[in-house]
């Protein structure tokens, strides 16, 4: 019995999360529960659309939504990695040489438009986004728990921007478009004119509990059928003749562990087929490469095409 209690209480502040976080972000509720989806299976999230559709806004909500250090870093053509990381100076008072963190050292880092960094200051986040650490002048540093990078970037403006290579894209967990909103929900944005949203954007949840609520994603159960079904898509990406580069190891764990978060937002102790049919394309999409580009498509919609073909084409387990 008082299991069942807490698990409603945890399923009610997750809950209360979500409808904080839809109050920032009108009319977009799957993109609301992607990004909350992120952050419990312990990923990073790159939402990636035109300008003016609320993608700093929602990284910032999601990060503010929780009681922990967040620290926002607009990404510049002239940004060093020195920027990102830290460096070490020496003290004159001690003599002696001394570390001074940089932004990286956060619970939520908002990297936002990070394709417009260099390749070489890119660089500086692959080791904090796998390993949670980094290292510099030899010596390492760990970084607090939890930790995430939410990124954001406009895939139409090519001038000025450096895009990100596959190593770096892999690192992501989801990566996410919001879309334009109806026009419902547009009436109300037009309808606020002011930014601030400060009841919206309260932290709901604590270090603690984000960190509870992460260790619970891996206790949900994964059936070998749908393990099975996941790794079926995992090769039909790497076999299909559209694509030049399919999908990594490191890409069928993170669709395993986004499917464990989505049962757990949805109070499920297990994963069904239809968790993993909505997560294939956020997860997948940003990992595959097109072999034949297509002057009229982009290649993230070509991407999202051909997943959509492989999904019908594999079989659901029942």
């Amino acid at each position: 019995m008082k299991e069942m209690l807490a698990a409603q209480v945890a399923l009610s502040k997750l809950g209360e999360l979500e409808l904080s976080l839809t109050g920032v972000i009108r009319g977009k509720p799957e993109a609301v529960r992607l990004s909350l989806v992120c952050a419990l299976a312990r990923g990073h999230l790159l939402i990636e659309d035109v300008p003016g559709v609320g993608k700093t806004t929602l990284a910032h909500a999601l990060a503010r939504s929780v009681h922990c250090n967040f620290h926002r870093l607009q990404f510049t053509s002239d940004m060093l990695p020195s920027d990102v990381l830290g460096v070490t100076i020496y003290n004159a008072q001690k003599q002696a040489f001394e570390f001074k963190p940089g932004p990286i050292f956060t619970n939520f880092l908002l990297a936002d438009e990070i394709n417009r960094a260099t390749p070489k200051t890119q660089s500086a986040l692959l080791e904090a986004m796998n390993e949670d650490q980094v290292t510099i002048e030899g010596r390492s540093y760990p970084l607090a728990q939890p930790f995430m990078v939410i990124a954001t970037q406009n895939p139409v403006e090519h001038h000025g921007t450096y895009p990100l290579p596959e190593s770096q894209l892999d690192r992501f967990l989801m990566r996410m478009r919001i879309g334009y909103p109806d026009r419902e929900a547009e009436r109300d944005i037009v309808r606020q004119t002011d930014n601030a949203n400060a009841e919206a954007a309260r932290p709901i949840l604590s270090t603690d509990e984000l960190l509870h609520f992460q260790t619970q994603v891996s206790r949900v159960a994964v059936d070998d059928a749908i393990v099975d079904y996941m790794l079926s898509i995992v090769e039909r990406t790497r076999s299909h003749e559209a694509l030049a580069l399919g999908v990594s190891p490191r890409g069928a764990q993170a669709l395993y562990r986004a499917a464990q978060a989505l049962a757990l937002v949805e109070g499920r102790e297990y994963v069904i087929p239809d968790d993993v049919k909505r997560l294939v394309i956020p997860v997948f999409a940003h990992r595959i490469g097109i072999a034949r580009a297509s002057l009229s498509q982009r290649s993230s919609e070509m991407s999202e095409r051909i997943l959509q073909e492989i999904l019908t084409a594999v079989d659901v387990p029942l």
